[in-house]
């Protein structure tokens, strides 16, 4: 009789849970009807949290589930399949610091949950992604046309990086050892400060340049190795030890899933992915199509699964 009452009082439980589930999603259907009729803009940035918190949780799942197939496999990151290679990486960066920044996006996103658990206590999230939606929300709880202009307003402070890495890219090469090779830098750079787009058979003639003084990492003065990491969106405010080790080991993640995306193929690849991995490689992709992405990660894949 002791277990016949133990599973009725379970029954029981689920049954209350159930529909108690059922009474609360009721009237949040209801109040997210009036919430569409009356506030239609508020309804884009209620709908657009709503489906944040879902990718967020299901991202977090889904890491827990490549962690445990690593650990359970004996893999390294190296040996994973692309998409779950990308993944990892948008954890530990978040286009910031490895695990701060996800660390950080959790942070912020932990006490928006707890607001957000009541119905009507929706509201005041909207308000804050109303007025402050870049500063403290994380790119779940952007809108399809904020991510554009948060996008381009990364990509422009990135770009304000660009002439100081060629500029520090001509002084070192005054220093070559090689003149000829010395000279064809020079005119790529002069050309790049033009405007001109240096076709991938050009960089690879000067390849060699590039594993020894004054250019190979560990010569490259302060100064250019600051202006890669802004480029790279990685804080250059640390001492140049930690600067060319973080820079080291974020390229080599970069070579990684170029090779995991070659062995994949570019034409597996859906728009949103094409367009991120542009991004992630210097790229602006916000404003280019899937053809025009592809394109120009074939012209990468060209060049840096080449190198060593």
């Amino acid at each position: 009789r002791s277990p016949r009452f133990c599973l009725s009082t379970k029954a029981g439980s689920r049954s209350v849970l159930a529909a108690l589930a059922s009474k609360v999603k009721r009237i949040n259907g209801r109040y997210e009807r009036f919430l569409e009729r009356t506030f239609p803009r508020f309804y884009v940035l209620y709908a657009t949290f709503t489906k944040g918190i879902q990718v967020l949780f299901l991202e977090v799942k889904e890491i827990r589930k490549i962690k445990s197939k690593m650990s359970r496999q004996r893999l390294s990151v190296q040996q994973l399949p692309y998409r779950e290679m990308e993944r990892l990486r948008q954890v530990r960066h978040r286009a910031r610091d490895a695990f701060r920044q996800f660390r950080r996006d959790v942070i912020k996103a932990i006490p928006i949950g707890i607001i957000a658990i009541p119905p009507f206590a929706n509201f005041l999230v909207i308000v804050l992604m109303y007025f402050f939606p870049r500063q403290l929300l994380i790119r779940y709880f952007w809108t399809p046309n904020q991510q554009v202009e948060f996008l381009d307003a990364y990509d422009a402070i990135r770009r304000d990086s660009y002439p100081d890495v060629v500029e520090s890219l001509a002084l070192a090469a005054r220093s070559l050892p090689e003149p000829q090779l010395q000279k064809r830098l020079q005119e790529l750079c002069t050309e790049v400060q033009r405007g001109s787009q240096p076709c991938v058979a050009e960089l690879y003639a000067v390849r060699s340049l590039f594993s020894g003084s004054p250019l190979g990492l560990n010569k490259l003065q302060v100064s250019h190795v600051r202006a890669l990491s802004r480029v790279l969106f990685l804080t250059p405010h640390l001492p140049a030890f930690f600067l060319r080790h973080r820079l080291r080991s974020h390229v080599l993640e970069i070579r990684h899933l170029d090779r995991a995306m070659l062995r994949l193929g570019l034409g597996q690849l859906s728009e949103e992915e094409l367009k991120a991995a542009c991004y992630l490689r210097g790229l602006n992709s916000t404003h280019l199509g899937a053809s025009e992405c592809r394109a120009w990660l074939e012209q990468w894949l060209g060049l840096s699964c080449k190198l060593q």
